[in-house]
C-alpha cells in the first residue's frame, strides 16, 4: 500500500505517458482551489520540484513573529487560514469588520503584547462610538451584535497565533460581552396566513409565498430554484443552490452548508398548484425576474412586494424570514418531530432546531404532560390546558371568518408603458424593457425623487426607445 503524503504537501502521480507529474494547492478562488503543476522523468525529480514550488506559493511565514502588529497578524491569519474556506458574501462580513473597525483601533498593538483590558476597551468603544455610518439614524455606537462579530473574528486570530507558538494564552478568553439577544419571533395566525394568501393571489406572487410557507426556505434558496430542480412524478424539490446580492450583483451560488443541500417532498396540493404555475412561466427559473432575460427575481424585489401585499391583506409587519418560522411553528404544532424538521430547514443538526423554537416545544411539553396526566388520573381539563390548546391549534372563529376578507385590487400598468418600483424612500425606478430586433430583450432605467417625476422620465424613455428601434429597423431593412 503506497504511504500517503501529508496534508498540504501535495500530490505525485505516475502519468500514462511515463512521465511524473506533481500538483500543489497555492490559494483559492471563491472557495474553490487553485493548483500548479510540475513534469519530471523520474520520481525523485518531481519530488524535488514539487518542494520548490510549494516554497515558492508558500505564504510568508517568516513574517509572523511575537512582536509582530496585531493588525498583520490579523490580514494574515484572515488572507491564509480564513478566506480560502468562506463564501464570498460572508467574506465581505469579515473585511467589513477587520478592516474597518479592529485593524484601525487595536491593529498597531505588538501580538505578544495584547491584553484582555486593550480588548475589553476596544469593545466598549464600540458600542459607545463604533458607528461609521448612518450616524443619524442609528446612532454613534454599534450593535450588540456587531461587538460580538468583532469579539468572534478576534478571538479566533489569537487562538491561531496561541496554536502556531507566538502567544502563550488566549486574551480574548473571558472578556464580557454584550448579551446574546435572541429575536423575538414574529410569526402569521391562521387568519392572517389565509389573508396574506389571498392577497398574494391578486398581487400575482401566490405560488411563491405559497411554496415558502409549505417548505420552510431561505428566500436565497426558493430563488434560486429551476422546473429541473422539481419532480413532478416524485413530488420531490432538489434545493442545492442559493441567490444572494453581493456588492450590488446577483450571485448564485451554493447553500449556506452542506446539510442546506437537501431533498424535500412537496404534498399534492402544493404539487398541482405549482403544476398550474409552470404552464404560465416561460424560463428556466421557477420565479423569473420580469425585467431581467434568464435571471431570478432578487431578493429585495421579493422583500418589497412582500411588504405592499402584508399591508393590503392587514396583516402585522413581519419579515420574510418570518414565514419560514410560520412553517416551523405550524409543522411541530402539527405533529412533526424534530429530527425531520431540522432535515427540511437544512439546519447542521436538530441542536440548532430545538434551540431556535425551544418555546413551542416547551408549550408543546406541557400539553403532552397535561394529557398524560389525564390519562392516568382521569382529570378534568384545566383552564390552562384549554388555553394551550387554543395556542396548538388554529381557532376555529377565525377559519369561519376567513373568507370574508376582499383582496386589494391590483393596479396594473397597461402593456408598453414599462414599471415603477420605489426603491427607497426617496428614490423611484422606471424600466423599460422592449423587445428589439435581435429577438432579445434590453432594459434601460431612469430615475428620480418622486413617482410623479418618475412617471414622466419613463415616457420621454420610452418614446427614445421605440425611435431607436424604429430606425434600426428602417436601416435593417434598407440594407437587405
Amino acid at each position: 500500500m503506497a504511504k500517503k503524503r501529508k496534508y498540504g504537501t501535495g500530490t505525485v502521480r505516475k502519468r500514462t505517458d511515463g512521465r511524473w507529474e506533481g500538483r500543489v494547492v497555492i490559494g483559492y478562488d471563491d472557495g474553490k482551489p487553485r493548483t500548479k503543476n510540475v513534469l519530471a522523468k523520474t520520481k525523485a525529480e518531481c519530488l524535488k520540484k514539487l518542494e520548490e514550488l510549494r516554497e515558492q506559493c508558500a505564504p510568508p511565514v517568516t513574517k509572523c513573529r511575537p512582536d509582530m502588529p496585531f493588525g498583520d497578524w490579523l490580514d494574515f491569519w484572515y488572507q491564509n487560514y480564513c478566506k480560502p474556506k468562506l463564501r464570498l458574501n460572508t467574506q465581505l462580513g469579515y473585511e467589513e469588520r477587520i478592516y474597518k473597525h479592529i485593524i484601525p483601533q487595536i491593529g498597531k498593538i505588538p501580538l505578544n503584547q495584547l491584553t484582555q483590558s486593550d480588548l475589553q476597551q476596544f469593545y466598549a468603544k464600540l458600542k459607545t462610538s463604533g458607528r461609521l455610518i448612518r450616524v443619524e439614524q442609528f446612532g454613534p455606537g454599534l450593535s450588540d451584535r456587531m461587538v460580538r462579530v468583532c469579539h468572534a473574528s478576534c478571538r479566533s486570530a489569537l487562538q491561531k497565533a496561541v496554536e502556531e507558538g507566538l502567544i502563550r494564552t488566549n486574551p480574548a478568553i473571558g472578556c464580557k460581552l454584550p448579551p446574546k439577544k435572541s429575536g423575538e419571533m414574529n410569526i402569521l395566525t391562521q387568519e392572517e396566513m389565509q389573508r396574506f394568501l389571498i392577497q398574494a393571489r391578486q398581487d400575482g406572487y401566490y405560488e411563491l409565498f405559497l411554496l415558502e410557507l409549505g417548505t420552510g426556505m431561505r428566500l436565497g434558496e426558493i430563488l434560486a430554484l429551476q422546473w429541473d430542480d422539481l419532480n413532478f412524478v416524485t413530488g420531490e424539490l432538489r434545493i442545492n443552490k442559493s441567490v444572494s446580492i453581493i456588492k450590488t450583483e446577483l450571485h448564485v451560488t451554493e447553500p449556506k452548508t452542506k446539510s442546506s443541500i437537501r431533498t424535500v417532498v412537496l404534498p399534492g396540493s402544493l404539487l398541482a398548484v405549482l403544476e398550474n404555475y409552470k404552464a404560465t412561466v416561460n424560463s428556466r427559473w421557477m420565479f423569473p425576474s420580469p425585467v431581467k432575460e434568464d435571471c431570478p427575481l432578487t431578493p429585495n424585489f421579493v422583500r418589497r412586494r412582500m411588504q405592499q401585499t402584508l399591508e393590503r391583506a392587514q396583516c402585522k409587519k413581519v419579515r420574510f424570514h418570518d414565514l419560514r418560522h410560520t412553517f416551523a411553528t405550524l409543522a411541530l404544532q402539527g405533529g412533526m418531530d424534530i429530527k425531520t424538521l431540522s432535515a427540511m430547514l437544512g439546519h447542521v443538526s436538530a441542536a440548532t432546531t430545538l434551540d431556535i423554537y425551544t418555546h413551542i416545544t416547551d408549550d408543546m411539553q406541557r400539553q403532552a404532560a397535561a394529557n398524560i396526566d389525564r390519562g392516568i388520573g382521569k382529570a378534568a381539563p384545566s383552564e390552562n390546558d384549554s388555553e394551550l390548546a387554543r395556542d396548538a391549534a388554529p381557532d376555529q372563529s377565525e377559519k369561519s371568518g376567513m373568507t370574508d376578507f376582499q383582496p386589494v385590487p391590483r393596479k396594473q400598468r397597461r402593456p408598453g408603458t414599462g414599471c415603477i418600483t420605489q426603491k427607497s424612500p426617496n428614490l423611484w425606478e422606471g424600466r423599460y424593457s422592449p423587445t428589439w430586433i435581435d429577438g432579445k430583450k434590453h432594459a434601460r432605467n431612469v430615475y428620480a425623487h418622486t413617482r410623479e417625476e418618475c412617471e414622466e422620465k419613463l415616457k420621454v424613455l420610452i418614446q427614445e426607445m421605440k425611435e431607436s428601434i424604429a430606425a434600426e429597423r428602417r436601416q435593417t431593412k434598407n440594407v437587405a
